[in-house]
């Protein structure tokens, strides 16, 4: 038995039963980090010492009969943007590239608390801007299902790392669809929870009013225990909701008969390739045979979300990049005067993209053109939400493509920003509505690359969403399958 290659009920099931311990769980994961991280480049850090030690004093309580809880002895790996105390940092950039975290985020003092085995940090697009994991400082990480091909980003190393046995979950981050475009490149499950459900207190932002965290993992039972554990009210993050945080798990199975899904058309127009859009079909007829009833509708705004989305993101950056100066930690190149110090650290230390994004929302904010972008972008901003409000009105579930392609070749993208903007264009209005969006395996196209389907719910119903995706997957194998890497 391959145990890096259960899901996280199966590997909870048999932890109980006493079939394998904790040890051998992370034993594995570690051998196969070992084996393939090179190859794939998914770990920045790996924590062996702190995972080994976790996950002894979870066999301790296995053996003394106590209690476990939901995700105990489970290994799982981070997405390097969250601060896990005592080890580093990086947020994929050279101006952190030393950087150690002195406290846990939130998300990771939850998963600690239940007892999780954290195998360490893992790679993303830096300061998670980007749609490949391509703008690492630490190199792009790869597709598991070929190696050619990138994960999907800006969470490409929570993906890969998933779908390559190197962890049973990760924890990710989405502020366009940087949980659910890597999910789909990489054939796994992958959910942005409502905005505000998670706390974001000790996760590196980037766009403050988008920015969402989230699970990655091999099926949507495991998405719902994950989410379970992490979800809730956070002092320390005042825009997380005290919506009751209910069992997910336990809905899963109710199924999805008469449940209304909405088709927009707006999803199925030009640009979308003709094999995403066969699978996309397909998994429609699934679901209208499981029981659902497909209403089409239509989502007027959503031609508009790109670009507002690249107002309001580079706005956000700019304001929130602005404490790595090179004075209160990380990289420091001192030159001189202040400015110059300020100047060189930037220079050096930020990558093209970052630095990119950091130029248009300045010039957004600046002094003139505020009205004209920002402003206008944010009363875009509401009118995407009310599409959505309006939608949800008629339908329970909206089901589109997560994304217009499946994955794309390393570097056939990295000199045309716009291309590689427009991979997100299913994904992006979702943030902006502020709504939960989970990504789903729906199939593969003929070369063997994994397509998935996004499901879209009302503010904080991801019992329903978690449910729909739960219908399918029971109805489909997609999700048992794992890439050949060698």
């Amino acid at each position: 038995m391959n145990l890096n290659y259960l899901t996280i009920s199966e590997a909870m099931d048999g932890l109980r039963a006493k079939q394998f311990s904790s040890q051998e769980l992370t034993t594995a994961c570690l051998e196969q980090i070992k084996k393939y991280n090179k190859k794939i480049n998914v770990f920045i850090t790996v924590t062996e010492y702190l995972a080994l030690e976790q996950a002894q004093i979870v066999d301790r309580k296995i053996n003394n009969g106590d209690k476990l809880n939901p995700l105990a002895g489970i290994p799982c790996s981070l997405k390097d943007v969250f601060c896990l105390k005592g080890a580093k940092a990086t947020a994929g950039s050279k101006i952190l590239q030393n950087y150690i975290a002195p406290y846990d985020a939130t998300t990771v003092k939850l998963i600690k608390l239940n007892d999780a085995v954290i195998l360490g940090k893992v790679n993303t697009d830096e300061f998670t801007m980007g749609s490949s994991t391509e703008t690492s400082a630490s190199g792009a990480t790869r597709n598991p299902w070929d190696l050619s091909c990138v994960p999907g980003g800006s969470s490409g190393g929570s993906a890969a790392a998933v779908a390559s046995a190197m962890g049973f979950y990760s924890l990710g981050t989405d502020t366009g669809g940087s949980i659910r475009q890597p999910a789909c490149f990489c054939g796994i499950a992958g959910l942005k929870p409502t905005y505000g459900r998670v706390s974001r207190y000790g996760v590196m932002s980037m766009a403050s009013s988008l920015d969402t965290i989230g699970p990655l993992a091999r099926s949507v039972k495991d998405i719902a225990l994950i989410l379970e554990a992490i979800a809730g009210v956070d002092i320390n993050d005042a825009t997380t909701s005290r919506e009751p945080v209910i069992n997910y798990a336990a809905k899963l199975g109710k199924g999805i008969k008469g449940l209304k899904i909405g088709i927009p058309q707006e999803y199925f127009g030009q640009g979308l390739d003709p094999e995403v859009a066969a699978i996309t079909d397909s998994a429609i007829k699934q679901f209208k045979k499981l029981g659902a009833r497909i209403v089409k509708i239509s989502l007027t705004y959503t031609k508009y979300a790109l670009a507002c989305y690249y107002i309001i993101v580079p706005s956000e950056i700019s304001a929130n990049l602005a404490r790595y100066d090179g004075i209160r930690y990380g990289l420091s190149k001192s030159e001189g005067d202040l400015l110059a110090t300020y100047l060189q650290t930037r220079a050096q230390g930020l990558g093209d993209e970052v630095k990119r994004r950091i130029i248009i929302g300045t010039y957004a904010l600046s002094a003139g053109y505020y009205d004209a972008y920002y402003l206008k972008a944010q009363k875009v901003r509401t009118l995407i939400k009310q599409d959505f409000e309006k939608a949800f009105k008629q339908v329970g579930v909206i089901l589109t493509p997560t994304t217009p392609r499946p994955a794309f070749k390393i570097g056939e993208k990295n000199n045309d920003p716009l291309t590689m903007y427009l991979e997100d264009i299913f994904t992006v209005p979702i943030n902006l509505a502020g709504i939960p969006g989970l990504s789903i395996p729906a199939g593969f196209t003929k070369s063997g690359l994994p397509v998935g389907v996004q499901l879209l719910a009302k503010q904080f119903n991801e019992e329903d969403l978690l449910r729909t995706g739960y219908a399918f997957e029971q109805a489909t194998d997609y999700h048992k399958m794992y890439p050949i890497i060698d």
